[in-house]
């Protein structure tokens, strides 16, 4: 199995988005027998752009034609692939941020809608974040069990908030996904900090698909630096700047082994996390 994250500079524009995830993929560093197991970061599709033009894209499970793109990808470049994030319908007149997971075939396996929504003031040019604008938070999480163990699925934001790795481990999580477009000033200050304790906790390996660099004709800045973190905290792979492609073969005797010597998921004291549903 070999893990590659892509690093993007991604746009409004839908259709160069998808030709440069597409381009990426044909060049794909990969040994013929090895299955590929693709994450894209968080907005991989769209970056940005107004409220109107999340709605315009977004779709349902059965007509979303982002979705539909991200599967065909899956499927012509043989790649299992956690697809970013899309925007997609939600109740009212707000979406959801959602990840989609696709086998090699295109075949959905499952999804994820962001839990943690980032409404925030940051000390940079957008100075205030407020995504609750446009999309409304899910409400619970995703484990999804593959060929390679079994996967869970976070985003961006959602990397403040340890109980939510820890109920993924719990869940039966080895790898925890996070498509992400943390911004320059928060990723510098955190990003790599964030990812290395969450790996820590949990035992997991964590892989931190980020956008990178200025988008939108200086409108924002994401701060990059993809990378793949092994189950003791240690970088195994990653990009700093520009775009391209972060790679790495998970050692699972490695994982085993962490698990098995110091069993702290055995060993924690306090009662596991629970996600409450709205009523």
């Amino acid at each position: 199995m070999q893990i590659s994250l892509l690093q993007c500079q991604s746009s409004r524009d839908v259709s160069a988005n998808i030709d440069f995830i597409d381009g990426q993929l044909a060049l794909l560093p990969r040994e013929a027998d090895d299955a590929q197991l693709v994450v894209l970061p968080e907005c991989s599709l769209l970056f940005g752009g107004h409220e109107s033009q999340q709605l315009e894209y977004a779709g349902t499970d059965d007509n979303s034609k982002l979705k539909a793109a991200l599967a065909d990808l899956a499927k012509r470049h043989n790649v299992y692939l956690i697809a970013g994030t899309i925007p997609m319908q939600a109740q009212g007149a707000k979406v959801h941020s959602r990840c989609y997971f696709f086998d090699n075939q295109g075949i959905t396996l499952g999804h994820y809608d962001k839990l943690h929504l980032f409404d925030v003031d940051v000390s940079d040019n957008t100075k205030q974040y407020r995504e609750s604008d446009s999309f409304t938070p899910g409400e619970g999480l995703t484990v999804i069990d593959t060929p390679f163990g079994k996967i869970g699925l976070a985003i961006c934001y959602d990397l403040r908030f340890a109980d939510l790795f820890r109920a993924l481990r719990l869940a039966g999580a080895d790898f925890i996904a996070l498509p992400s477009a943390f911004t320059k000033v928060t990723g510098e200050a955190h990003w790599q900090t964030l990812l290395q304790a969450r790996a820590i906790e949990t035992q997991c390996y964590l892989l931190g698909a980020g956008q990178w660099g200025q988008h939108n004709e200086g409108s924002r800045e994401t701060w990059g630096q993809s990378m793949i973190v092994d189950p003791w905290g240690r970088i195994v792979s990653q990009l700093e700047s520009g775009c391209g492609w972060v790679q790495a073969k998970p050692d699972f005797l490695l994982l085993e082994r962490i698990r098995q010597q110091m069993p702290v998921q055995g060993h924690n004291r306090f009662l596991p996390p629970t996600l409450i549903k709205k009523p």
